[in-house]
This record gives structure tokens, sequence and C-alpha cells, in this order.
């Protein structure tokens, strides 16, 4: 086990009556759902995923394993759409980091959706995860650029989310586990509304993970909080494997 230390902050935003975001701390996963599918579906869908990626946490975890699991959390959301007709097309996007049993300490960063995670590492953070989204495959075209994606009115459309039938393709690459390093998890509702360059200078002023999640929420409420906002900020700590895992939470106050 790595020592590490983590925050989390999730805002239902300034425009949503119900945060259908949903996120899991543990020893070695974390993970962001960004839920959809209107009423309550959207938080049916979050929530069921992380619930059931957290039975992960309980056990040394390798890739086959993460795999499986995302597949049995689609199987979940599915047959919930099928039993409950009203709520037929619910689902969610999943973005995460696991620490894998396999070799030398290592995170398996995964993803369905728009939901991404970043990495700071030597003072560079960089955006680990590929968006499964129109916007984005319009930025590997060149057509699009960072910027203009991030205001397209086609930016909230995902190509792959978990509730499909077949199942949508896991993202996952490993990425070695460095002391020093410093993780994000987000949902879309804080990617956005701040640009990728003032997520990194947040993250890199090195405030606690609690602190640095907090202001990372207030920096999309401030921005316009069109969305639920969730995010988990995680350093590896530079300690014995033996360390206590630290985990703080935080719900940040709203933005006046």
């Amino acid at each position: 086990m790595l020592a590490v230390a983590v925050g989390l902050a999730t805002h239902v935003g300034r425009v949503r009556e119900i945060n259908e975001d949903s996120a899991f701390t543990g020893q070695r996963v974390f993970v962001v759902a960004d839920g959809m599918g209107g009423h309550a579906a959207g938080d049916v869908a979050s929530r069921t995923i992380v619930e059931i990626l957290a039975h992960l946490d309980a056990t040394a975890v390798t890739t086959g394993d993460i795999r499986a699991t995302v597949n049995e959390a689609n199987r979940a959301v599915v047959e919930y759409g099928r039993d409950h007709p009203g709520e037929r097309g619910l689902g969610s996007t999943v973005a995460g980091i696991a620490l894998v049993a396999e070799g030398a300490p290592h995170w398996a960063v995964f993803s369905i959706g728009d939901s991404r995670v970043y990495r700071l590492t030597h003072g560079v953070v960089r955006q680990i995860t590929v968006d499964h989204s129109e916007v984005q495959e319009l930025v590997a075209a060149g057509v699009l650029t960072r910027a203009e994606a991030r205001v397209h009115p086609s930016r909230h459309i995902i190509t792959r989310a978990i509730g499909e039938n077949p199942p949508p393709e896991l993202d996952l690459v490993l990425v070695p586990a460095d002391p020093g390093d410093r993780w994000l998890i987000t949902s879309d509702g804080l990617t956005s509304e701040v640009p990728d360059d003032e997520i990194a200078r947040l993250l890199d002023v090195r405030e606690s993970p609690p602190d640095t999640a907090s202001r990372l929420v207030e920096a999309a409420l401030l921005a316009g909080g069109r969305d639920n906002i969730s995010v988990i900020v995680l350093d590896v700590l530079d300690a014995e494997p033996d360390q206590t895992h630290l985990v703080e939470k935080t719900i940040p106050r709203p933005v006046l």
C-alpha cells in the first residue's frame, strides 16, 4: 500500500436541483461518476457504479478485476433501466484510478465518458484520460481547438457511457505510482467551466488535497456552476508503505 492524502469535494452547482455525481475514496480505489438521465435516474446510475467499484477496494486489484467490475456495473445500470421503464436510458460516465498489484506499484487509470483524470508530476499537469465525446473527436481531427471545445454547443454529447448494451469499451492505462505525484479525478462540471491552465495552477499551488479540492469546486462555481461538480485530489506521499492512509473529505461552502 502507498501512503496517500486525499480530498473530496462536491457541489450541486448553481443551476441543477439534484447532484447526480457520485464519488468514492478508498484505500486503493478512487472514482468519480457523473450520472445522466433526468429526475433521480442519473443519481441512481452514478451511485450504482461507485458502490460496485468500491468492492475493488477490499483486496489487491488487477487490471482484469477493474474491467470485470466495470462490466458488472454496466450490467446493473442496464438492468435497472429495464426494470424501471420510466427511467430507461439512464447512464453515467466513470473515471478513476486504482492501485494495481501487478509488479511494481502502478496506478490503473480508467475511464468511460468525459469525466477526467489529470496527473501533476515534476511541475507538469497532463490529462491522462481521453474524453469520449463528439467535441473531442473534432479536436482530434483538427476541426476545433481545446478552448473552442469547452464552449461548443455539443460539448456535453458523449460517445460512450455506462448503461449501454453492448457494454462500452473501457479505456485503461498504467502509470507508475511515484511519490510526490498529485492526481485529480473530476466530473465535467469542473472542466467545462474552468480552463486547463487554471486547473493546473490551482493543482500546483500545493495546498492540502481537501483545500485544493474546495478551491477547484469554488472556481467552477464562480465561472457559472452550470453543472454538478465533483473532484478528488490525491497526493502520493513520500512515506513508508505501512504509513496510515489519510483521507479527508469536504463539501465546499456555496459561493455567493
